[in-house]
């Protein structure tokens, strides 16, 4: 569910005194500037018509004050106190009319409103103020009224994505549609857990990010707004409008619903804090082992994300059979930097990102073994952030090429304990390959039934290194039966096992078929 919305920066719920004095009807009494011209921003909260000189008692700030001064004319005590008045109410501007009281701007005010930085208007032209309130309350209930109804249909918005049970990912790319900048979303450690916007501004902000994390606890400016993530008494994390342009109470409104939102997103998909640190892990890695994204780009991610990156070892790993959850609790136990992903076919990455000083080697042997009922396949340190996806691919690959129950292989496999079987699964994709494959075992595969068996006694046949006792007893069957079935293969694909050169083919095709296969 989406819904189309204007984006909530053009609906600031004030005006500043600067546009009001825009206005076409204020424009028609002729309105100068006498003070105050550096604090024409401030914003306008109501419009209020007094002439007492204790004036201040009846605002609550940011009103703009109309007055004729009729009943300071004369008195310039009175004068001073007026504008003393209003600027200990923190009202936002005055507006005299010139008139019979005052036929040119008192100088007394003048001064008094120069000193207190508030903005003094006078109007050149007799000017009803009864269309002047009209006109500025009109617009300022517009304005508020559209910002409530704008805070509304978002609210609306996210609850239809949560109900529809969209990703976290969806709900922060609606909220930076409305925001129109860059959204965060971190831990309490100030680690980026996931963002939306447009991709180069996001980039700009992460690549920022150490210095930003640092002032994340100071006060909001500059359009960075935040708002706390948790509930029941527990805060886990926040979300940030980073460059918000436009009214910060609008954009407060706004950062307000969106933490609400992933807060019942949370609650409501059985998720946890935790999890989004896994989903950040995981997009980062997948991008890594892909290569689809450029390294270079995926360096702020990285940095943001908590791992250290500036002269560093990376170690790339990917783990068969390991429980996500443990190899975290292991790389934190051990005290190694890195981060941990589920990849596909229960296969989790782990990049660990180690000081130079440090043995890289004994490290990574140390944490395999904490492990259990695994393989670890490594990819050689890389000194370099931008070697990073091919070491993930690499030690992807070795992964792949270890043979399910596989005896007597290393804690850390690599590369070169993979042998010929590696290079066959690296080869794989290749049609040449596969149709070699094809050709070779045709005598077999072409029969569903008979030759499935038949297969697999080829296959323990080889993998034993012809050994013919040892093959009749993993399968459990006499010598004989077995001679019988070696000749129906040899008969079947046209061979003689018995030649090195030709069995050596057949075990080539057989490997590159099991590959393809899985």
């Amino acid at each position: 569910m989406s819904t189309t919305l204007e984006p909530l920066e053009s609906l600031e719920p004030t005006l500043s005194v600067r546009q009001v004095l825009m206005l076409e009807r204020v424009l028609a009494g002729e309105p100068e500037v006498v003070a105050g011209a550096g604090q024409l921003d401030r914003a306008v909260r109501w419009v209020h018509v007094a002439e007492a000189a204790d004036v201040g008692v009846m605002l609550s700030g940011g009103e703009m004050v109309l007055t004729t001064g009729v009943l300071l004319a004369g008195d310039e005590s009175k004068q001073a106190e007026y504008i003393q008045s209003l600027h200990r109410a923190e009202a936002a501007a005055v507006v005299l009319g010139l008139g019979r009281a005052f036929p040119a701007p008192p100088d007394v005010m003048r001064r008094a409103a120069e000193r207190c930085g508030l903005p003094m208007v006078v109007l050149h032209r007799p000017f009803p103020f009864a269309e002047l309130t009209e006109e500025v309350q009109a617009r300022l209930v517009r304005r508020k009224f559209a910002a409530v109804s704008m805070s509304e249909a978002v609210r609306t918005a996210l609850t239809g994505l949560i109900t529809a049970g969209a990703p976290l990912q969806r709900m922060l790319d609606e909220i930076a549609h409305h925001s129109g900048c860059p959204v965060v979303v971190t831990n309490l450690a100030h680690r980026v857990l996931a963002t939306a916007g447009e991709r180069s501004a996001v980039d700009d902000v992460l690549r920022d990010w150490e210095r930003i994390a640092r002032q994340a606890g100071g006060s909001e400016g500059d359009g960075w707004i935040r708002a706390e993530l948790g509930g029941r008494g527990e805060r886990w994390g926040q979300i940030m409008l980073c460059g918000y342009r436009g009214d910060t109470a609008t954009g407060r409104l706004l950062a307000d619903r969106a933490a609400e939102s992933l807060v019942l997103h949370r609650m409501l998909g059985g998720t946890s804090a935790h999890t989004w640190e896994e989903q950040s892990a995981q997009s980062l890695l997948t991008d890594l082992v892909s290569g689809v994204v450029p390294a270079r780009q995926l360096l702020p991610r990285a940095r943001a994300a908590g791992l250290p990156v500036n002269r560093r070892t990376f170690v790339p790993l990917v783990v068969r059979d390991g429980d996500p959850a443990e190899l975290d609790r292991v790389l934190r136990l051990l005290g190694l930097p890195g981060i941990v992903a589920e990849l596909a076919d229960g296969a989790t990455a782990v990049l660990l990102s180690l000081a130079r000083d440090q043995d890289a080697t004994v490290l990574t042997a140390n944490f395999a073994a904490r492990l259990t009922r695994t393989v670890v396949a490594a990819a050689d340190p890389r000194s370099a952030w931008d070697d990073v996806p091919a070491g993930m691919r690499e030690a992807r690959h070795v992964a792949d090429a270890v043979p399910s129950g596989a005896l007597d292989l290393p804690a850390v496999v690599r590369l070169k304990d993979v042998h010929l079987r590696g290079l066959i699964r690296l080869l794989r994709d290749d049609p040449h390959v596969q149709s070699f494959a094809e050709r070779e075992l045709d005598g077999l595969l072409c029969d569903s039934g008979s030759g499935e068996g038949l297969l697999a006694v080829l296959r323990t046949y080889l993998a034993t290194g012809r050994n013919k006792s040892r093959t009749a007893q993993l399968h459990h069957v006499s010598r004989p039966a077995l001679y019988r079935r070696l000749e129906a293969i040899q008969g079947r694909l046209g061979v003689d096992l018995d030649d090195f050169e030709q069995a050596a083919s057949v075990h080539i095709a057989l490997l590159a078929h099991d590959a393809q296969q899985s």
